[in-house]
This record gives structure tokens, sequence and C-alpha cells, in this order.
């Protein structure tokens, strides 16, 4: 088939890559001349695993291309996905005017039946505008709009396009679904189900999926404090609870919150949407509260356990997840603001995102090296759990430091064999 992927953020781009992956011949498009200069140059705006040789395969072969025109991408394509952003706009829900400017281009430019695939991460009515947004500019031609939302984690979202656990399309008629079934035939294939719901459905679906595992992730947050004040431990009671089979282990891992791209923005968009609709929005309130507490927690912790005024503190992990560059919502940032407002020095590590760090934290010291961070430091703060720094010795972390003091903001390492080690060490809810 003939696509048309508008956006190449995250989702635009891994969506664009792996439907032309999957035989489709796809043109990504982006108003930004930078990013499209540099993808026809092969270099990626965004650090994902796997990414770059799924792109240099198919531009090779000829499926893949990339254009600043929305008209000319349009012209021939079959399927149309709008895929740009969703940012939070002030009152916390999801400023739509770019969502709503591609419709207008759509309408202008559309030229024969299409389908418009709402691809961006939006409230539900939003396919409703977009549908009502394209007839205002008197378009012509027959479309059909549907909603698609999107699945994939940042460090994992080529995996993922690949080996979803579902594939959500809603759709309002026949003719849609059987066009955005081709569309997904690859996967379908291999026995992924793809689940077809009413638009309004579809796009509820992405929301509670995030703000479940959101309240998830703030719920053992919330647990961890009682394990601190009275002895127990978190990772126990995770384990415990996750051996329920109605239960599960994931995303019931005690840390310093959840961040990035889409839980933040997501949960607060929800809370917008049920109170806008008259809804009860306790519980996701509670959920965001949590989140941001756990930041102050684990500040208040480093403090009360060191006095970090003219004091040298090494930072590993800025990315607010392992695995990508995305510094979105990091729990890092607000960490080390506030360990610098106290008057620490800072020199921080991490192995893919210093340079959109430096976007956001400016009169730290940087550092190529996890062990170069270490030097001279006074404590090690871990934000982001890279498998790198599960496999450094203790010996060698407690040579650099001029004292040996861990704080462990993402419980990577065992409390009794870093006490064996001669390190003061202290985590989350154990």
């Amino acid at each position: 088939m003939r696509l048309s992927i508008i956006g190449t953020g995250y989702v635009g781009l891994v969506t664009g890559v792996g439907l032309a992956d999957l035989g489709h011949n796809v043109v990504c498009i982006d108003i930004d001349k930078e990013k499209i200069n540099k993808l026809k140059k092969g270099i990626m705006p965004i650090y994902e695993v796997g990414l770059k040789e799924i792109v240099d395969r198919n531009v090779k072969e000829g499926r893949l291309t990339f254009s600043t025109s929305i008209k000319e991408g349009i012209k021939d394509s079959e399927v149309v996905f709008i895929a740009v952003g969703t940012p939070q706009d002030e009152d916390g829900s999801a400023d739509l005017q770019y969502v709503m400017k591609v419709a207008e281009d759509i309408g202008k430019d559309l030229n024969g039946y299409k389908v418009i695939v709402t691809k961006s991460t939006v409230p539900v009515g939003t396919s409703e505008k977009v549908k009502d947004t394209i007839i205002k500019q008197d378009a012509k031609a027959e479309f059909d709009v549907a909603s698609n939302p999107e699945f994939l984690r940042e460090g994992a979202a080529v995996k993922d396009f690949f080996t979803p656990d579902r594939i959500v399309i809603g759709v309002d008629n026949e003719k849609a679904k059987e066009v955005m079934k081709k569309v997904y035939a690859g996967i379908e294939r291999t026995g992924k189900p793809i689940l077809f719901t009413d638009i309004k459905s579809s796009e509820i679906i992405k929301y509670a999926s995030n703000a479940m595992l959101a309240t998830r992730i703030s719920f053992v947050n919330m647990l961890s404090e009682l394990c601190e004040k009275q002895g127990g431990d978190i990772t126990q009671v995770s384990k415990g609870m996750g051996l329920d089979t109605r239960i599960g282990t994931r995303f019931l891992h005690a840390g310093i919150g959840y961040g990035g791209s889409c839980f933040p923005k997501d949960v607060k968009a929800l809370i917008k949407t049920l109170k806008d609709n008259g809804c009860d929005n306790s519980i996701l309130h509670s959920v965001d509260a949590v989140n941001s507490q756990q930041r102050k927690k684990f500040v208040d912790m480093i403090t009360s356990n060191i006095d970090v005024k003219g004091k040298t503190i090494a930072i590993w992990g800025l990315a607010f997840k392992p695995k990508t560059d995305d510094m979105r919502e990091a729990p890092s940032i607000d960490i080390i603001r506030s360990l610098m407002a106290k008057g620490a020095e800072i020199k921080a590590f991490d192995p893919v995102a210093e340079d959109n760090a430096k976007k956001i934290i400016e009169g730290i010291e940087y550092c190529s090296k996890p062990m170069e961070a270490l030097e001279k430091a006074d404590a090690l703060v871990i934000c982001t759990e890279w498998d790198e720094f599960r496999s450094i010795e203790f010996s060698d972390i407690k040579s650099r430091l001029s004292s040996p003091l861990i704080f462990d903001g993402r419980n990577i390492y065992d409390p009794i064999l870093a006490r064996k080690a001669g390190f003061r060490y202290l985590s989350i809810g154990r």
C-alpha cells in the first residue's frame, strides 16, 4: 500500500519505518527541514535500538522516503497517518493545535478516497473534530477517519511495533476497516491480535492504558514509604503481589517515579477529560500527586543524610528510563535542580542522553564515562537504571568516591552486598 506519516517524532518515525519494513511504500513528512535533511542522510533524530538499521534498509530498497511537503506526501497515499505532537496545555489538557493544522492541510489537498488515521495520542472526540475540520476545507473527495493509538515503549519501540500485545483500531464502517486490515496484515499474520472498536472507545483505550500503568507505579511507590518506616522490603512486597496471576509483576517496581512523554502528560489529560465530563478523577489526582512527591522524598532522603552545600554529587543516569535519550519529564531534572538549589555541585553521566540533557540542565559537569563522574564526589545518586551500572564493581566505585555513600533511586543494587562492601547505601522502600 501507499502510506504517508505526518510527523517524525518517536511515534511517527517508528510507525513509518515499521510499515515500510512490512512492505508498504511509505513517505514520512515533517515541517522541520533540518530533521528531514538529516533523515535523508541516515542521521536519526532519536535514539532507539535497531531503528537506524531498518531505516537504512528500507531507504535502500526504495520503500521509505522523507519529505517536507504534506501535499506531495498525501497525493498518492491510500492512508494518511497523523502522528504530530500533542503537548500538555497549561490546564493539563492535550494541545491539539498541530493535529488540527494537519487536518486543515489534508482537507485542502484531498484528491481521492483515503483513510485519515489519528495516530497521535488524543482525547476522546478528537477524530470527530478531525473529520469536521477536513470537511470545513470544502474537501470534495470521499474519506474516512480512523483511530489507531500507539503503544510503543521508548527504548523498545521497534520491538513493540513488530511484536505488539495488540493493535487497536477504531473505525465507523466496513470500508475503513478493510483498508486498515490491509495496513497491518503483515503483523496480523504473526498471530498478534487486532482489536477493532468504535472510534471513541479506541481513543479512550490509549489514555486508560497509560493511566493504569502509571497508577501501578504510584501505588507501589506509596507502599515503599510504609516499607521504609516499618522495616519492610518493597521488592519482596512487589514480588509477593506479582505472583498473584490477577496482578502480575509488571510496573510494580518502586523508584523515583515515572517520566517521559506519555505517562505524565496522559494522566493529566485524562484528569482534565474526566473533569470536563463531570466524572470523578480523584484516583488519578492521587496518582499524579504521589509521582511528584516521590522525587521530593528522594531529595529529602539525600539531604537528610548529607549536607550537600559545597559537596560534589555524582549523578548516574539522566534519561527518564534506560535505552532512550528522552529527557521529557525525567525525574533527574527535578532532583538535580533541587540539589543545586541547596548548594551542591553536580557531575553527571548518561550513555546517550547527554546532548538532550544539556538543552535542559545547565551549570553542571557532564562526564563521558560513569567512573569519571565519581572522581572525588561525596556521594553517588542513581537516577536511571542503565544495565551498565549494574555490572560495575563496588570496589571500583568506592575507590573513586570521597566517601562511600550511594543513594539508589532505582534499587539496582542488593542492599546487603552494598553494605558488606562498606557503603552507606540508601534506596527506595528497603
